[in-house]
């Protein structure tokens, strides 16, 4: 088999309308920017609707260098809108518009042939909404030979367990943040220890890596039996909006490389503190950012054995 790099993300492209002014967006473009942006070589599968904001969604995708052959057009359906609301502390709520175009994102020939050529495809959970994507979406992880990544978006009222367990069986790559995993912990029966949820997931769904976000408190990373833990960096926040996203990214970026787990952390930890200091889900940086921000820690180490 060749050794494929590309990275494929499908699902949502919207615009969020945050109190500062509108920014182009949805979890899937945003990881598929930060992948580019990490020098990865990534495209985006997407739908948006034949209107303005379509048209300068495209010419912003254009713009950063993101190749856009496989997002579609939608000729009846508007381009994805996002309300979003701030609390004091720059975490996010959100009210989306639906149906919107990609809610019907088609299963074509191309799409096809680039999964069949990636080395991932990253989903998430919200783009499972409509019927459409949904069934152009559970095709695609029928295919054996790359690695499905899945977001857990738990956005009220688009979920429900049967959906995140159909989402969760096909996943090789699983990231959540604290309340997602609380709610996989209710559904399931998990334990209520963290490490110990975290590998029951692992067990329960074969997943070989399993990810938790915790915001200023860090994150935990499972990977092919080794656990580590890092408790983040301070930053002065601005807005969370991609910063999941950012961290997903380079997540990826390090276990592609091969890097140690705790390595692996620390990058994705140092990305995610970097684009929540910052507005916007997407603000320019490079790997050799995130590089140097990293080697700033002095966080003890906490790798070790996974618990059995």
């Amino acid at each position: 088999m060749e050794d494929e790099t590309r990275i494929l993300c499908i699902g949502e492209i919207l615009w969020d309308a945050l109190p500062m002014g509108l920014f182009l967006g949805g979890a899937p473009l945003n990881v598929s920017c930060h992948l580019q942006q990490l020098g990865e070589d990534v495209k985006m599968i997407s739908r948006i609707g034949n209107d303005r904001l379509g048209k300068e969604a495209m010419r912003r995708i254009t713009h950063k260098q993101l190749a856009t052959d496989l997002i579609q057009w939608d000729q009846e359906l508007e381009t994805g809108f996002v309300e979003v609301q701030l609390d004091k502390k720059g975490h996010a709520e959100y009210q989306f518009m639906d149906p919107v175009a990609w809610d019907h994102i088609e299963l074509t020939e191309q799409v096809e042939q680039e999964v069949e050529h990636a080395w991932a495809l990253v989903f998430g959970s919200l783009a499972l909404r409509h019927r459409k994507s949904r069934q152009t979406i559970k095709t695609l992880l029928r295919n054996d030979r790359i690695l499905k990544v899945c977001d857990i978006n738990l956005r009220e009222p688009f979920y429900d367990r049967k959906s995140i367990e159909y989402a969760l069986k096909a996943t090789d790559i699983l990231k959540v943040n604290e309340t997602e995993l609380g709610q996989l912990i209710d559904w399931f029966d998990l334990p209520q220890k963290e490490q110990l949820a975290i590998e029951k997931v692992a067990q329960i769904f074969k997943c070989e890596t399993v990810t938790v976000t915790k915001g200023c408190k860090g994150a935990s990373l499972y990977h092919q039996g080794q656990w580590a833990e890092h408790a983040g960096f301070q930053a002065e926040v601005k807005d969370t909006v991609g910063a999941g996203d950012a961290f997903l990214a380079t997540l990826l970026k390090g276990l592609r490389m091969g890097k140690d787990v705790r390595e692996v952390l620390i990058l994705a930890n140092a990305s995610g503190a970097s684009v929540a200091s910052q507005f916007g889900a997407t603000p320019k940086y490079s790997f050799q950012d995130i590089i140097a921000l990293a080697q700033k820690n002095e966080v003890p180490e906490k790798t070790k054995r996974a618990e059995r």
